[in-house]
């Protein structure tokens, strides 16, 4: 069987479109915790957001890293 190549040319597009999503789903949730008052649920959907945000962290480190890479060639 044979394996396929590591191709990591689209990476640093495919996390800005991760990161775009998450803050997309972050301001969702900020316009659901400003219509609800039920106080388990706005519990609920800001802990869901800094999760996200932690999410965010890794995301950005990690175009960071695949940005470096690209311009080093992948080596």
């Amino acid at each position: 069987m044979k394996r396929n190549p590591d191709d990591r040319r689209d990476n640093v597009e495919r996390i800005q479109e991760s990161i775009d999503h998450t803050i997309q789903n972050i301001e969702l949730t900020e316009e659901r915790i400003a219509k609800t008052e039920n106080e388990k649920e706005k519990k609920s959907l800001k802990a869901k957001n800094r999760r996200r945000e932690e999410a965010l962290e890794g995301f950005r480190e990690e175009i960071r890293d695949e940005a470096g890479d690209r311009e080093r060639g992948y080596e």
